[in-house]
């Protein structure tokens, strides 16, 4: 019994180094070791099996550590016809191309929101948008929108999160979310990186739950407000579309 539970421990402890890649595309050991709250050897030797198994790669000449093929060779095998994501492409693209911005999938996991896809716009000065990139809620377009449509309790638990930016007035922010919800959309203008805008709309279920938020992303000197006042409808139409390609 005692072996189980090692076992498992074991195994819950390689996903969280993993797991860490996440956040950033390389680590040192010992920064993996804080960010996990475990001792360097133990760390060390998980690292050691991850990388004999080709999930982990180590730089010899830095010392740090970044995903491996093996990842890769996983997510190769991923069923197409249960990625939701690679359904909704064709539709991001008629909408990239209809509008010239960057087009992205946002769902929302915990405190954060997640890129799951995304179409670069072919414009030479582009927002570049590269999916799997973890961001806060307090911030942007499509955060928002993960917000305004979410279930009120979770929203409020949202909010008051421990983790929410200090400097974010909530209340204010709750008047944001209820904007949201009148006008359908959200945009944001150099809220999170300066001299980026975006506006967003949300994709539902069959059932009316909110399942992603769909947003367009560019350059705040292209992006205007007015311009994305324009854009509104075309994002939505697309969302609504989405909405009826879910399974």
């Amino acid at each position: 019994m005692e072996e189980g539970k090692s076992t498992v421990r074991a195994v819950d402890r390689a996903l969280d180094i993993l797991l860490c890649f996440t956040l950033r595309t390389d680590w040192a050991m010992t920064e993996i070791a804080d960010h996990v709250g475990l001792h360097k050897s133990t760390v060390h030797r998980m690292l050691a099996t991850l990388e004999e198994k080709g999930f982990i790669e180590r730089n010899p000449e830095t010392e740090r550590y970044h995903l491996g093929l093996k990842v890769w060779e996983l997510s190769a095998h991923l069923s197409k016809d249960d990625d939701q994501a690679s359904i909704w492409q064709p539709e991001m693209e008629r909408l990239r191309d209809l509008l010239g911005e960057t087009v992205s999938i946002y769902v929302r996991d915990g405190a954060s929101r997640i890129r799951i896809q995304a179409v670069q716009s072919n414009q030479p000065v582009r927002r570049v948008a590269p999916v799997g990139v973890r961001l806060p809620l307090y911030a942007g377009a499509s955060s928002k929108v993960l917000l305004a449509y979410e279930e009120p309790l979770i929203r409020d638990s949202l909010l008051n999160d421990p983790t929410w930016a200090d400097h974010i007035d909530i209340e204010q922010y709750k008047e944001q979310l209820g904007e949201v919800l009148a006008n359908g959309f959200a945009t944001s203008f150099e809220e999170r990186e300066t001299g980026a805008a975006a506006l967003s709309g949300p994709i539902f279920d069959r059932s009316g739950k909110l399942l992603a938020a769909l947003s367009v992303s560019g350059p705040a000197s292209r992006l205007t407000v007015d311009k994305m006042l324009q854009y509104a409808p075309a994002m939505l139409e697309s969302a609504k579309r989405m909405s009826m390609m879910v399974k």
